[in-house]
């Protein structure tokens, strides 16, 4: 297929997303499982050992407990991943000046946090539903929905909270994908340019790639744990006996998360993050370079 189709051209960027996503989903999604449980044992009074959670999954529902909530990973990958990435392609290529040797922070981080804040939303219900995936066994047996794969778990979603249930923690989400997209994706393309000058590496060198990827690997799991942190506690929480969520929204999550454990709680679990999001990031970045590289070499 000639790149001069216009369906493929305005496709590639967020097909080359999704499938960079999903390479990465596989390989961490694991450690994901285990980051979750952290952040919800944390609030919960429960152990935040990611060694400790892992052996006691292991043992209670076997290996394929670690990969529970696959497809529903997979599906945002796929949805929002491919948005995040792909939109961040286009606004980039959008806000480049003819002029400029190399495009300002500013305009790099506008691209980043715009791209990241629109593709959260359209994604939140494919993460809302690998969040109740992955907190679903943890709740007492009565309470167990036995979600067979993200199509059972938003039917449920819908059928008991209305659509507007697919939007739940919406907030904290978009607020949390462009802090991981701009740590990301402008740390990525800003330390890329860094490396290359200073070291005289092109940008497709495999230096310059995995050296920015790893920085822009921190950067994303820094600036967005506390919003994850956020984020999770708002979709896992349930309404008491008298129909009461333990929080307000994000405000009062974090408000209250800081009260009882100060401000470092926001970044609880965040060895097991930074495990999570800066290898998914990595992986992310230079898979989304080689799948580049292939359609080229393809001629597409």
């Amino acid at each position: 297929m000639p790149e001069q189709n216009p369906v493929w051209a305005a496709t590639k960027p967020f097909f080359t997303g999704a499938l960079s996503g999903s390479i990465a989903t596989i390989c961490i999604q694991p450690i994901d499982m285990i980051k979750v449980r952290i952040q919800v044992n944390a609030m919960e009074g429960g152990t935040t050992s990611p060694f400790a959670i892992g052996s006691q999954m292991i043992r209670s529902d076997g290996v394929g407990s670690l990969y529970k909530g696959l497809s529903a990973g997979l599906t945002r990958q796929w949805v929002y991943t491919g948005a995040r990435l792909g939109l961040y392609d286009k606004f980039t290529e959008l806000a480049k000046d003819p002029n400029e040797k190399k495009m300002p922070v500013v305009k790099t981080a506008g691209c980043a946090l715009a791209a990241g804040g629109l593709a959260a939303l359209v994604g939140n219900p494919a993460d809302l539903a690998l969040i109740r995936m992955q907190t679903d066994s943890m709740l007492p047996a009565a309470e167990r929905k036995g979600y067979s794969h993200v199509g059972s778990a938003l039917g449920d979603i819908l059928k008991n909270e209305g659509a507007g249930g697919l939007f739940a923690g919406a907030g904290p989400t978009a607020v949390r994908a462009m802090a991981l997209n701009l740590g990301m994706l402008a740390g990525n393309s800003v330390s890329k340019d860094l490396i290359c000058s200073t070291f005289n590496l092109k940008g497709s060198d495999a230096a310059a790639v995995f050296g920015a990827s790893a920085v822009a690997g921190f950067l994303a799991s820094f600036m967005s744990l506390p919003f994850d942190y956020i984020k999770t506690l708002l979709q896992k929480q349930k309404p008491d006996a008298n129909g009461v969520l333990p929080f307000n929204g994000a405000l009062d999550c974090a408000r209250k998360t800081v009260q009882k454990g100060g401000v470092t709680a926001l970044w609880t679990g965040f060895p097991t993050f930074y495990v999570r999001i800066a290898p998914h990031a990595m992986i992310t970045l230079i898979a989304q370079d080689q799948v580049k590289k292939l359609w080229a070499s393809a001629g597409l």
